[in-house]
């Protein structure tokens, strides 16, 4: 778990607090899409707005977070960069989890990032944040530091299905581009991608432990017998194709010299 720096006084503290910032994984677990946010243009938009078909990843974050919020928004976006995905495959939400945070600084944050894709960046009431960080199983502390309010974290991302329904976490500020093309294929029940991402879930299962996809032998080598297979028919075929060629002309030849 990859937790602010600023939060560091000592060890009993430090432990403390630990065991209260955690992200409890709700797999399948519907999230509240009747709540309302404001994004980074004054707009006040309930989130089933952003549930149009396209899986979402969403960023528990605060934009004037002095450390670890950057660095996942910034992994996150240049993985997202390097995708072959479309950009209008998916969606970002980074949802700030600080009430006192307002859309002019979320749209001075997303200009910053300068992403690409469909991103939003949404703040909201006290009231919203709980609840959806609880729907999430996103944990997390508020402390004042030196006269402001900062927050402990971990980092976190989590990938939603179009229905609002949660399929994978990413707790880094790593995002593997292979693991997370995979999720968002996943989470889209297959409805982006190319035949070959579709090929590529077959060899592909998300491993919990590890917390990423590791490649599923049991599957490589059915598709491998499955392949051989057609592989050896298809060399039957041309076989039997050349000899039945083979004893026509022979037959031509036959005749003629009749």
């Amino acid at each position: 778990m990859i937790v602010p720096y600023s939060f560091a006084h000592d060890a009993d503290s430090r432990k403390a607090l630990l065991e209260t910032v955690v992200i409890e994984e709700r797999l399948d677990h519907q999230l509240p899409l009747d709540l309302a946010f404001t994004d980074e243009s004054g707009t006040r938009v309930p989130l089933r707005h952003y549930f149009d078909g396209r899986p979402v990843l969403l960023a528990f974050v605060y934009f004037d977070c002095p450390q670890l919020c950057p660095l996942v928004l910034e992994g996150l976006a240049r993985s997202l960069r390097v995708l072959r995905l479309a950009g209008a495959d998916y969606r970002v939400l980074a949802v700030s989890i600080d009430p006192a945070e307002k859309p002019a600084l979320a749209g001075q944050k997303k200009a910053a990032l300068r992403p690409t894709g469909e991103w939003h960046f949404l703040t909201g009431t006290a009231e919203a944040i709980a609840a959806l960080t609880d729907a999430a199983g996103f944990r997390y502390r508020a402390r004042a530091v030196d006269g402001k309010t900062e927050f402990m974290h971990a980092a976190n991302t989590t990938v939603i299905t179009p229905s609002g329904r949660i399929s994978r976490y990413f707790s880094s500020i790593d995002f593997p581009p292979k693991d997370l093309r995979l999720a968002l294929i996943e989470a889209s029940g297959n409805r982006i991608g190319s035949p070959l991402d579709r090929l590529l879930m077959l060899c592909y299962r998300y491993d919990p432990a590890q917390g990423r996809y590791t490649l599923a032998i049991l599957s490589v080598l059915r598709l491998a017998a499955v392949a051989t297979v057609a592989g050896i028919a298809i060399i039957i075929g041309i076989l039997l194709l050349r000899e039945r060629q083979r004893r026509a002309h022979s037959a031509s030849r036959s005749e003629s010299s009749v």
